[in-house]
């Protein structure tokens, strides 16, 4: 078995985090330091940081799909007193840290997980895990403001993301449902987009973030990923980085071949 993957089914983490460490010169195999191609056998005996590694019985990080309702802050205390999800999350849950928040007005899915490096992968920019809204707006999106939300909109000095949009359903009277998927989920991102398009928002409710769905769990409840989803998920993170690092690599080689060419043409 190779080891990065190796070392990831022995719970250190994505792939990627399992190169970090071999390059780090932390990981030893039978003794000896590993390198990126060292392949584990059968018997091998694997040390992280002096840390016997074993696949088999390492725990793999647990994911919750949690159905957050309107009216609570994703907080675990409140100087102000106001009610948080840590209020009503059912006790049988082991400790776990939030992936990113939904404001207290802002309903729906809320991943929640026992490992707090993979809530900071789920969570971060570079990942990329697109995010999908639902929301009821008073008002009408123009196409211009759709088109300037599709390309990257600029509220108040803050430039966010592109982000896709389309009009949902209308629900009666002014208001209407838009579906908005975002990849990055700066602070409120969705309202003040929203809001600068004269579409202020009255009821928002995530219902997707990355591959994970809210579906039917009803609001307040948990469900819990399958050990093998959240191990089909860390494997689908290593492949992206992989991809992406190939990309990398071949953008660099394009680019030193350009400058090399150009220096040859100087001459």
């Amino acid at each position: 078995m190779r080891l990065n993957k190796y070392l990831q089914q022995a719970g250190v983490g994505s792939r990627r985090e399992a190169e970090r460490l071999v390059e780090a010169g932390l990981v030893l195999v039978n003794g000896k330091m590993a390198t990126l191609t060292t392949v584990v056998l059968e018997g091998d005996v694997v040390l992280v940081n002096g840390k016997k590694m074993n696949p088999n019985t390492a725990p793999v990080p647990r994911l919750f799909l949690y159905h957050k309702p309107a009216g609570y802050l994703v907080t675990t205390d409140d100087p102000q007193g106001r009610p948080t999800i840590f209020d009503i999350l059912p006790k049988a849950l082991p400790r776990i840290v939030t992936v990113g928040r939904l404001d207290m007005a802002t309903e729906g899915l809320l991943l929640l997980t026992t490992d707090g490096a993979l809530a900071q992968t789920l969570m971060s920019p570079r990942t990329g895990l697109e995010r999908v809204y639902r929301a009821r707006v008073m008002g009408l999106l123009s196409e211009k403001n759709a088109e300037e939300i599709r390309k990257g909109i600029l509220v108040e000095g803050t430039r966010f993301r592109p982000a896709k949009i389309e009009l949902e359903k209308e629900s009666g009277g002014r208001n209407r449902w838009y579906r908005m998927t975002l990849t990055e989920g700066k602070y409120r991102e969705v309202r003040k987009i929203l809001e600068a398009c004269n579409c202020p928002v009255n009821r928002l409710v995530r219902v997707q973030y990355g591959p994970f769905m809210l579906g039917n769990i009803p609001r307040g409840e948990v469900g819990e990923v399958p050990r093998t989803g959240v191990l089909k998920f860390l494997e689908s993170l290593n492949a992206a980085a992989t991809e992406a690092s190939r990309s990398n690599a071949k953008t660099a080689r394009q680019g030193n071949a350009e400058y090399a060419a150009r220096k040859k043409a100087r001459k």
